[in-house]
């Protein structure tokens, strides 16, 4: 990915980063302790540690965003209001990239890339793996459309078959033209609706 100088973040993107971070801390906040050892989509993840993967990421990006050193694995270290760990770090990390002059490349964790980049993974990751935990959880799986549409349009741009076999995505799973765009995101992203 290169450095060039990018346009700061719209507004719509912002949006987007926003309702997607608030979708995932509700379904955050519907977790309860006796689900934490449960399996999840993401193959050999329990629910733990898919909600330390989620904090983490998003704690990296803020701090990416802020410039400020990121830590060596991107895992977050919850404690027992692990809700309102995820709400605080989400708006830190909204915060941040919402920050006047915020623009060109910045580093949250993959080398450096352009800014709206950045925020293209960070609104993918959070909206799957929200869909990951809800699914995992019992929790109403479908994302709110104003979310999913964006975000599937987005994943299209960057997921090629390079990065899944980096990343480890597994390969896209076929749907209906007729399957909702949350149900298109995940099959998109590998994962069986």
């Amino acid at each position: 990915m290169g450095t060039e100088p990018v346009a700061e973040p719209d507004a719509a993107l912002l949006d987007s980063l926003a309702w997607t971070f608030d979708h995932a801390a509700s379904i955050v906040a519907g977790v309860t302790d006796d689900q934490l050892t449960d399996p999840t989509p993401c193959r050999g993840w329990d629910v733990a540690t898919l909600l330390g993967h989620m904090t983490g990421v998003v704690v990296n990006m803020g701090r990416g965003a802020s410039g400020e050193e990121l830590p060596a694995v991107a895992y977050y270290r919850l404690g027992a209001d692990r809700a309102r760990q995820f709400r605080t770090e989400a708006d830190r990390t909204l915060a941040a990239w919402s920050t006047p002059g915020l623009h060109g490349s910045v580093d949250v964790g993959g080398g450096p890339m352009p800014v709206r980049t950045a925020i293209g993974i960070n609104l993918v990751d959070t909206a799957t793996h929200s869909w990951d935990l809800a699914r995992a959880t019992g929790q109403v799986e479908e994302l709110p459309e104003e979310i999913a549409v964006p975000i599937l349009g987005i994943g299209r741009g960057f997921v090629s078959d390079e990065l899944r076999t980096v990343v480890g995505f597994d390969a896209a799973v076929p749907v209906g033209d007729d399957a909702s765009p949350t149900t298109m995101l995940v099959a998109f992203l590998g994962r069986q609706p």
